[in-house]
């Protein structure tokens, strides 16, 4: 066992495994199965769950319970003092899933635009560009994605409008128009805040 970490240790130092999977490689299943990450690998499993349900009320269900995991993981992981980075990197990345998930089986269906899906999904298509820009630029590398109020409210408006979707139609528009708005703030937001960042990263 020690000698697999070394090996995973000179792998990283040499840039041959990408943070992520090094992170995962070191974690002990105990620390990554904890409640909270379960919880938010719980959303893949909403995810299929959506693309395979057909009943209106079905999938509200499963948009429920997404939205209540997203909640409770954190929470928990402040309450039972377990935060950790595996847990940080898991729960964004399950929220986008599902997300992703469901919007596109509502494209698919019919029930929005092209158009709307793409402004549905233009904060996670920019914070996934952003991500890769800050990771292959040397002077961003220190830099770190945190959650910000913006980028929250965006994922609210986003759950609500996958509600609407099914229960009020008419409101997708009105709803995808506001995502939008919210969404290009939230770019100037993280924009901002990654620059600051990296200034202060190159002061130090």
């Amino acid at each position: 066992m020690r000698g697999h970490r070394a090996k995973l240790d000179t792998l990283a130092r040499a840039g041959k495994h990408s943070d992520a999977v090094v992170l995962f490689a070191r974690m002990g299943r105990r620390a990554l199965f904890n409640l909270p990450n379960t919880m938010s690998l719980s959303r893949v499993v909403l995810a299929l769950a959506f693309v395979l349900v057909s009943e209106p009320w079905d999938r509200i269900a499963l948009i429920a319970v997404a939205g209540l995991t997203d909640f409770m993981d954190g929470w928990l992981a402040r309450q039972k003092k377990s935060e950790s980075t595996a847990g940080a990197l898991l729960d964004p990345i399950a929220d986008r899933i599902f997300v992703f998930v469901a919007i596109s089986t509502y494209l698919v269906e019919g029930q929005l635009s092209t158009a709307q899906y793409f402004i549905f999904l233009t904060r996670d298509l920019a914070t996934a560009v952003g991500f890769l820009v800050a990771k292959i630029i040397p002077a961003l590398r220190p830099a770190v994605f945190r959650a910000r109020m913006l980028g929250k409210i965006v994922t609210v408006l986003q759950m609500i409008t996958l509600v609407a979707i099914i229960l009020v139609p008419e409101l997708t528009r009105v709803l995808i128009l506001a995502i939008g708005g919210v969404s290009a703030a939230s770019i100037v937001d993280y924009t901002i805040a990654l620059w600051r960042g990296r200034t202060r990263s190159s002061a130090a």
